[in-house]
């Protein structure tokens, strides 16, 4: 019933295109007539467990919601790449964004991110047009001309919930159907991570990306972020109920709160390695070097608490300046961030985190394959407050989002309501709660006492659909 509902969904989309493509307006001929369109359709997610720790290796749990964007696309045969955000319901254009084909039809994601950057204020496209770069590079696509993308998302942006992944994935589904390219859900999620890693330059890890490609309908996404393995779908129990209540404080995955967060795990990661006696082969002293590791196999998340309590925790102080740190080690193990100098990281939080969130999950995981009473919901809701408590801790939590939380422990399991906690990248955003099924009137009942308290209109989050890969894509002509 939902995967046919997303199908609904999906050619209703396809339909409207017609009409808007068709009639005097600014997207009259926006597609070639004749030539294949792709068109896919890719989820939102709730972070449930896991969040920020998925860079570090951890174990996390998704839920797909069921706001979802959608994507037409195609190749066009004039050189130019442009990308159109529009109303999803009213077809109105929000943005328009047009970039030369040859900065994007290329294995250079140093150019394609320039040709971004000089945007400046339009960086949303390379979420969508930035899916071409790894196509043509890891894909073959081969194309003389330039490409036509059309977005429509319900995808609340800046409440936590992956809209930028949600839009990245739908993207490369719709283009790879437009190139005729067989693409399955964890190739196109790791995709589209370099997207948003080396076009975007946002230093977020996997999570966001499997849940919108590879995610079930009423089904928590079991993935070990090692890089990106999926464990399984775990069915959310019948008795249970996961919602989401977006703060209004805005959230943004470059915010320098997140990047510090992660720099600084890294930087621990680096410390402990040392301290374990794991040799650090350094490439010309830069920041990307590699841990050969065979102990923890190169995840933080790997390092179990009791051995981070029995002498290593010591090793970590708890801030640490980046000058410090380079003087010292030359440079950290990620990728995707750098160590300022200028800045002080919060060293010690950060790496406990994920060692600490990875065993949380995993409990989490096991009591929800138990037969739920109220103690083991009860004790799964507790897990949700130390995590949002660790995220707290790392710097990243939020004034409405600890409002949030505490409205649900006050409420708490008379109510239905058993836990809580930031999700995502924290510094705002969206709360999941766990609740009994038939607490839905708790959940509203805590969205207007919060609006009450803080002028915040919240946006309520409930309801499930499927991964892009699990709904496959469309390919249409206009005739």
């Amino acid at each position: 019933m939902v995967l046919e509902a997303a199908k609904r969904e999906r050619d209703a989309f396809v339909e409207r295109v017609r009409d808007w493509v068709s009639s005097p307006g600014p997207l009259h001929g926006f597609f070639h007539r004749g030539l294949p369109i792709g068109v896919a359709r890719a989820p939102g997610r709730l972070d449930v467990m896991g969040g920020i720790a998925d860079y570090s290796g951890s174990l996390v749990l998704e839920l797909p919601i069921r706001e979802a964007a959608l994507v037409a696309a195609q190749l066009h045969p004039q050189p130019i790449v442009r990308a159109v955000s529009l109303d999803a319901d009213r077809g109105s254009v929000l943005r328009d964004v047009s970039l030369p084909s040859a900065a994007l039809f290329s294995d250079d994601y140093v150019a394609a991110r320039s040709a971004f950057e000089a945007q400046k204020t339009e960086g949303w496209a390379a979420y969508v047009a930035g899916t071409l770069v790894p196509l043509v590079s890891h894909k073959g696509l081969r194309h003389s001309g330039g490409a036509r993308i059309l977005v429509a998302s319900r995808v609340p942006e800046g409440k936590g919930v992956a809209s930028s992944a949600a839009i990245e994935v739908a993207a490369i589904f719709a283009l790879a159907a437009a190139g005729n390219l067989d693409l399955e859900g964890r190739e196109a999620a790791l995709l589209c991570q370099k997207v948003e890693n080396l076009v975007v330059g946002a230093p977020c890890g996997v999570m966001d990306q499997m849940t919108a490609a590879c995610g079930t309908a009423g089904h928590l996404l079991e993935l070990l972020c090692q890089p990106a393995s999926t464990l399984g779908h775990l069915p959310l129990p019948a008795e249970l109920l996961i919602s989401g209540i977006d703060s209004g404080v805005r959230h943004a995955i470059t915010g320098a709160d997140y990047v510090a967060v992660r720099a600084a795990a890294f930087m621990g990661y680096r410390m402990l390695a040392e301290a374990a006696g794991i040799e650090i082969a350094e490439a010309d002293h830069r920041a990307d070097a590699r841990v050969d590791d065979l102990r923890w196999g190169g995840y933080l998340a790997n390092v179990t608490p009791s051995e981070l309590e029995t002498g290593l925790l010591r090793v970590l102080p708890e801030r640490m300046s980046g000058a410090d740190f380079l003087a010292r080690y030359r440079g950290s193990v990620d990728t995707a961030t750098e160590v300022d100098p200028l800045r002080s990281y919060p060293v010690r939080a950060a790496t406990a985190h994920p060692v600490y969130e990875h065993h949380r999950v995993r409990l989490f995981s096991e009591l929800l394959r138990l037969t739920p009473n109220q103690r083991i919901s009860s004790l799964l809701g507790e897990l949700m407050y130390q995590s949002h408590q660790s995220y707290g801790a790392c710097g990243l939590g939020s004034d409405g989002t600890d409002t949030i939380v505490r409205l649900v422990r006050n409420a708490g399991p008379r109510a239905g309501l058993y836990g809580a906690k930031i999700t995502g990248g924290g510094s705002g955003g969206t709360v999941a709660i766990l609740a009994r099924a038939d607490a839905g009137a708790a959940i509203e009942s805590v969205a207007h006492h919060y609006q009450r308290e803080t002028g915040r209109v919240p946006y309520v989050f409930s309801g499930s659909s499927s991964g892009a890969a699990e709904l496959g894509r469309a390919v249409v002509r206009l005739s």
